[in-house]
């Protein structure tokens, strides 16, 4: 179905995200993939699983029920990841914890990272009763320290905020609460809040998991639990449900917007309502056949549909014997007219058990699969149909097998939720608009895929791949899809992997680097800081035939940039300088790349072209230095020339120096005074670049520069002669001076926007310079200073990553060689060598591929999304991240309050003679992965510290350079910590001081200091 085939689509809503768990399946995959085979997940509890909660007697009673849905690993949770300490993920309600990572799955299944996304993203949601404080919190008298901190872990008013916090929501983010019909409320409120602008995009859903959980229930005739465990909506032997534990997400956004950003839509949500009962039913807890009726009307008069184009109603269905025929009475009013046999009920509580304040969700998800699929799914233990729903005759069947749909025309369905109490629910949803396929015209695929993968750890890293692997082999993929979503979609960590996709089958490239099967496409890296990028451009010397001729033929940016240039240039050389650039691919006569005229404007060309290329694909430099005539490049980049001038001047420096007597240039190992001092008896040579410690360039007459190689011969002094045809920077070129001058005088220049280094000062360059004709005279006689100006970028951003911009890989040597060799490699260069060793890996990706790789992996500023543009790229649901949950769980230390369970008031309570859990054991967990190594403390005070820190936080051991705010700290355990400090050492710090002096070395010197202030006081006070 196209686009323009929703009708109203500025006031529908589309659904790009799902997440969540549910009994028998940790994803929506794993839920949908079950209920399209039937499976029910409903466990029975073995009398070892219920002796932890359950008293003897209560299991012994013939009518308690051993069966519900439940989650595995409730007390697991990732709490490093959302930043909190291990003793407060031990206080937060269990449903809060999942709830918080399944928002971030639902958000990563759309595509969105939210701290990158532009505008608001909202969350509607509600949480179910926390049994956990009830039964193992509450027993603890000794964590009831700071009932505000309590409240806050612990209370349904917290659950929407507190996420809204740690994800850096922007939207409303609003709490839910309507007992079963919770999660479905609260899809309704944020199409609603999306809708009236409010956000623009929005989480919606709900969680509810038991405690304790592995639980069954005493069945009593009347109520709502099933007497066998079994729910059988709308079947002649129902009798109740089951309970069930889950929790679920989904990720809304306007449709005209996620049409409009290429997201993947599962299904479109045409139209909901809500509303009440009231009174005029026979009591609280019963359902109302018009307060249905009206709310389902009121959601088709929003979608604007008639109710006989719905093929499916994603039920209630609780299979009680007066909920089901209420049910079906309010749908055969408003389906009255439609055809027999033309709508399928179901209900995924006969699949999952009913989920309580995520059970409208758990529907919602099942009936946004069926109608984006095209199947609908079996509802379980459907023999015959319940003689009082009336079914035969009526639109209404019940599927008992995975079924097509039953309709022609856009396939839609309709959810149900009713809360006990009276508050209803509906959803009309619809099969998503078929996508529009990428449009590549803009700027074609360049034949490679950059992968970007980060995570916390190493060994979340190394699953993260693997299962992107798994997802690659089991699924159709167009790999720049998941390349632009990994890039725009996915929030960067330190620890990182980049991968690059390239030959004819770049899926199974993929497939083999992320299985480690092949390492030459991977680039690993861990980020130690966020880290400028400074570009270098080379000078003459690093040029050779066929320099970027790879770039060129796969880089439509550099191809672009070539052409333009070399159409400019060909006047001013008389040909085109592709033929001596790409001699292998542009016939032409042969060209001397040597000779000054044509190398001067070959390499300024190629290294311009690669900058811009970089620039495009998301490199933006801080800084940028040259040499010699690299130079120009760094000031056409920085805005002081236009790109024709610029040419116009390289061009006519080349054409001047080519004029020039032959000449020749040594490199010599000696510092720049050195070098002076030997050259000082020699007016005929000059220093001619100081290129870092011990790298020095002499340049003179060819018989001078032999004769002082000999003489350093002598000296045991280490010096390489040049291939080059002229003594560049000395008194052999003070002929070129005057023309080149006046060349510079004709055009316009401007001041810099972006920083850069002169050669002549070995600093920043100063406007006044920039735009002074007469300093490119000097520039063309005075040495390189190429040394100490990089010597000035790293003293200014010591965090750099300075990146050859040009042919060859001499700058990057020289920047190796001036400090920049260590192991984190900040030095690279963007294209190979002139000759390549012949030894090393082997691999076809393209060399910028790599540098983008090695780019990103070191912490470079870059946005990966530019990769894309021009392609219209759209985001893909992937794999989600691969949390590292660790137990956090409180066990109860004391007899525990009465159980509250659906089925009555009877539960573990003081006359059961069942004896009480043992108190827990205060545990500390292990210290987390942390930007400082770990340093033990030294002093008293630091010792007191680290204690007071680690009974605090819950964690052991304690460093004194550990980061108070990244072991989780927060304002409210800094208040506490503040207390224990005045308690321990007899000082009064205000609360600022834990965030002022934020590790435990910095702390003790406040301490001290406030202790010496103290003292001093005092005596001040006897005097």
């Amino acid at each position: 179905m196209s686009a323009d085939r929703v009708s109203g689509s500025e006031l529908a809503v589309a659904v790009i995200g799902l997440a969540g768990r549910f009994p028998g399946a940790r994803s929506v995959d794993e839920l949908w993939a079950n209920l399209c085979d039937g499976v029910e997940s409903i466990t029975t509890h073995s009398d070892a699983d219920l002796a932890a909660s359950v008293p003897a007697a209560l299991r012994d009673d013939p009518a308690y029920v051993p069966r519900s849905g439940v989650l595995d690993g409730i007390e697991l949770f990732d709490a490093a990841f959302f930043g909190f300490s291990p003793r407060e993920a031990e206080l937060i309600d269990p449903q809060r914890r999942l709830f918080m990572e399944s928002c971030w799955e639902a958000l990563e299944h759309a595509g969105y990272d939210p701290r990158r996304y532009p505008g608001a993203i909202g969350l509607y949601a509600g949480t179910g009763l926390n049994g956990y404080l009830l039964f193992h919190v509450l027993s603890r008298g000794d964590l009831l320290e700071d009932p505000f901190e309590l409240q806050i872990a612990s209370d349904k008013d917290f659950l929407a905020t507190h996420v809204g916090y740690k994800l850096d929501l922007r939207g409303p983010c609003l709490d839910v609460q309507s007992a079963c019909s919770t999660s479905l409320v609260a899809i309704h409120l944020a199409c609603q809040s999306l809708l009236a602008g409010e956000c623009d995009m929005t989480l919606a859903g709900g969680v509810g998991v038991r405690v304790p959980h592995r639980t069954g229930y005493l069945y009593r005739a009347g109520a709502i639990l099933s007497p066998d465990g079994h729910c059988r909506a709308f079947d002649a032997r129902a009798g109740g449900t089951v309970g069930g534990s889950g929790v679920g997400l989904v990720v809304l956004k306007r449709l005209e917007d996620a049409i409009a950003d290429r997201d993947t839509i599962h299904a479109v949500v045409r139209g909901s309502a809500i509303n009440n009962d009231g009174a005029t039913k026979v009591g609280f807890s019963a359902p109302s056949v018009d307060g249905q009726a009206r709310v389902v009307r009121a959601a088709l008069s929003a979608a604007g549909l008639d109710a006989t184009s719905v093929g499916y109603i994603e039920a209630h269905g609780t299979g009680t014997l007066l909920g089901d025929p209420i049910e079906v009475a309010a749908l055969k009013q408003v389906f009255r007219g439609a055809a027999p046999a033309s709508c399928a009920l179901g209900s995924i509580k006969t699949n999952i058990g009913h989920l309580d304040t995520a059970a409208g969700v758990a529907g919602f998800i099942k009936a946004a699969l069926a109608v984006r699929d095209g199947g609908i799914p079996p509802s379980l233990h459907f023999t015959s149909a319940n003689p009082h729903l009336g079914l035969e005759g009526s639109p209404f069947f019940v599927a008992t097998e995975l079924a097509s749909w039953p309709i022609p025309g856009p396939r839609r369905a309709g959810v149900s939720s009713f809360g006990i109490g009276g508050t209803n629910a509906h959803v009309v949803l619809e099969e998503p608009p078929a996508p529009e396929p990428a449009a590549d015209a803009v700027r074609p695929d360049s034949g490679w895929t950059l992968l970007p993968l980060s995570a916390r750890s190493p060994e979340a890293l190394d699953a993260m791949a693997a299962r992107l692997a798994d997802h690659l082999k089991k699924h159709a993929a167009t790999l720049p899809d998941v390349g632009y979503t990994l890039a725009v979609g996915r929030r960067p960590f330190d620890i990182r992997r980049a991968i690059v996709c390239a030959g004819s089958d770049p899926v199974g490239a993929a497939i083999d680097a992320l299985d480690g099967v092949d390492r030459t496409r991977v680039v690993d890296g861990r980020v130690t800081a966020c880290r400028p990028v400074v570009f270098m451009f080379p000078g003459q010397g690093a040029q050779h035939a066929d320099m970027g001729l790879a770039l060129y033929r796969s880089e439509p940016r550099f191809a672009a940039v070539v052409d333009h240039c070399a159409h400019h240039l060909r006047e001013a050389l008389g040909f085109d300088l592709r033929e001596a650039l790409y001699p292998s691919q542009f016939a032409g006569p042969p060209r001397d790349l040597t000779q000054t005229a044509i190398t001067q404007p070959a390499v300024f060309v190629t290294s311009y072209a690669l900058g811009q290329t970089l620039i495009g694909s998301g490199v933006r430099p801080s800084a940028l230095i040259g040499h010699s005539v690299g130079e120009y490049v760094a000031a056409c980049l920085a805005g002081v020339m236009t790109l024709p001038q610029a040419l116009d001047l390289v061009a006519a420096r080349g054409r001047v120096m080519q004029r020039l007597p032959v000449g020749a240039m040594l490199a010599v190992s000696l510092d720049e005074a050195d070098a002076e001092a030997l050259v000082r008896d020699l007016p005929e040579l000059a220093i001619a670049a100081i290129n870092g410690p011990g790298l020095t360039v002499v340049s003179g007459p060819a018989a001078a520069i032999e004769q002082l190689a000999g003489e350093l011969a002598s000296r045991g002094v280490s010096a390489r002669r040049l291939v080059t045809s002229h003594a560049f920077h000395s008194a052999m070129v003070e002929p070129a001076i005057a023309p080149l001058v006046a060349a510079a005088g004709r055009i316009a220049l401007h001041p810099p926007t972006l920083r850069y280094i002169s050669n002549v000062t070995g600093t920043w360059i100063a406007p006044s310079e920039a735009v002074d004709p007469a300093y490119y005279g000097r520039h063309l006689r005075r040495a390189v200073r190429f040394g100490p100006g990089l010597t000035q970028i790293l003293r200014d951003e010591p965090d750099a990553i300075v990146l050859e911009v040009g042919p060859g890989q001499t700058l990057t040597t020289l920047a190796r060689a001036n400090g920049l060799a260590g192991p984190d490699a900040r030095a690279l260069a963007t294209l190979p060598p002139a000759r390549p060793r012949p030894s090393g890996p082997v691999t076809d990706a393209p060399p910028l591929a790599i540098t983008l790789a090695a780019l990103w992996t070191r912490g470079a500023e870059l946005d990966l999304g530019l990769l894309f543009a021009g392609q219209a790229r759209r985001r893909v649901p992937l794999p989600t991240y691969p949390f590292e949950r660790q137990r956090y769980w409180i066990e109860p230390g004391a007899r525990p309050l009465p159980a509250l369970h659906a089925g009555g008031p009877r539960g573990p309570s003081a006359d059961t003679g069942a004896d009480p859990p043992p108190a827990a054991v205060v545990t500390r967990h292990p210290r987390p992965p942390l930007h400082a190594a770990y340093a033990a403390a030294t002093s008293e005070v630091e010792h007191q510290l680290c204690e007071i820190w680690q009974e605090l936080l819950g964690i052991a051991p304690i460093g004194i350079h550990d980061n108070f705010m990244e072991l989780g700290g927060h304002s409210l355990l800094g208040a506490r910590m503040a207390a224990r400090l005045r308690t321990s050492f007899g000082v009064e710090l205000p609360l600022q001081a834990m965030f002022e002096s934020p590790t435990v070395a910095e702390l003790a010197v406040a301490i001290e200091r406030a202790v010496i202030a103290d003292l001093a006081a005092r005596e001040i006070g006897r005097g």
